[in-house]
């Protein structure tokens, strides 16, 4: 368990999508919640911001004086420099977090699982990765898993595929399905026929690591938890995203697989989504009943029509009286709305 005793948070990668979402959730629990940036920030009164960068330890380990928690959420954009960035951050995450006392919160994915542990994900799944991205997020887990051995606390919420009003280009859906800042004329389905995919509402995790920070003293010093999220069908997410724009007939293209192999030479964007096209050509879920079980029925479950017109808001697709009956609808079912079991799109 982590030492300090303090509500102080520290959210590496806040003005991300789920370290912003991450750090709304901890704000709204009552946590005083720090931010560590490279560029400066607006003050939306949530989160202190502090000038820094994840790749220097010495920023990271003043950042966090005081911290009882570590939100490690910091991904490099683009999905560029994995290999060169991403396990110096956590190290000097791990570094700051055993200096201090604090407790590391690591939003996980399944980039870490092989064909070997599909189609449904536990927590103890074999994790054999046939992608170099998959390798880091192994090594990661690894990292933490003897950190918590040496007595800084971890705690691993994998999830599948995130979506959300403040969700950026490392998802599918922002940066594939819908073209952010225009209207839904068009949407890109990267999914292969026939084929499920696991979705992850941002707010939702956000909520859900708050919730079990909440509940800190029932949890070992190394925890995963997998966040089953929405289970769709191929075609599910395509004709939510319309339903929710209002357009009967959009024109819905499959990814174009075949080009951005063949491109992937020459553009990085392409060779670094070529990698994860695994992760669209198996059904893939996540058993979600070990946090379930633990949460009860607090476990946050945002209607799937809900989420998905909120992100298009959030996103800019959506403007106008659109927008007002995106508010309309929210109300309608209620952030803490709970009828919707997750996997569920009805």
């Amino acid at each position: 368990m982590s030492q300090s005793t303090s509500k102080i948070a520290l959210v590496i990668g806040a003005a991300g999508g789920i370290g912003g979402a991450t750090a709304a959730s901890l704000a709204q629990h009552g946590w005083t919640v720090r931010g560590l940036t490279r560029r400066p920030q607006s003050d939306n009164g949530t989160i202190e911001w502090i000038a820094g960068d994840a790749m220097h330890a010495a920023d990271v380990l003043r950042a966090a004086q005081g911290a009882s928690l570590i939100v490690h959420a910091a991904n490099p954009p683009g999905y560029r420099n994995w290999a060169t960035q991403v396990l110096p951050m956590i190290d000097n995450t791990i570094a700051a977090a055993k200096a201090v006392g604090a407790r590391i919160v690591l939003p996980g994915t399944i980039y870490n699982f092989g064909a070997d542990a599909f189609p449904m994900l536990h927590e103890d799944s074999p994790q054999h990765p046939s992608t170099r991205k998959g390798a880091i997020r192994v090594e990661m887990e690894k990292k933490l898993k003897a950190a918590a051995q040496d007595g800084v606390a971890a705690l691993i919420v994998r999830a599948g595929d995130y979506f959300g009003p403040k969700t950026t280009g490392n998802s599918f859906f922002a940066a594939v399905m819908v073209r952010p800042g225009s209207a839904v004329k068009w949407i890109v389905n990267p999914a292969r026929s026939g084929r499920s995919h696991a979705w992850a509402y941002l707010p939702d995790v956000g909520e859900t690591i708050a919730l079990l920070m909440d509940r800190e003293e029932a949890l070992g010093d190394f925890e995963a938890f997998n966040f089953a999220g929405h289970q769709l069908a191929s075609g599910e997410m395509p004709a939510a995203i319309a339903k929710a724009a209002g357009n009967r007939n959009p024109r819905v293209w499959p990814l174009p697989w075949f080009a951005i192999v063949a491109l992937q030479p020459f553009v990085r964007l392409f060779r670094e989504m070529s990698e994860m096209r695994y992760l669209w050509s198996e059904s893939i879920s996540l058993d979600g009943s070990r946090l379930e079980a633990f949460l009860g029925d607090a476990l946050p479950r945002t209607p799937l029509k809900v989420a998905v017109r909120d992100t298009l808001v959030g996103l800019g697709c959506l403007k106008g009286e659109d927008v007002a009956g995106s508010n309309d609808l929210s109300a309608e079912y209620g952030a803490g709305h709970r009828g919707e079991a997750n996997g569920s799109p009805r």
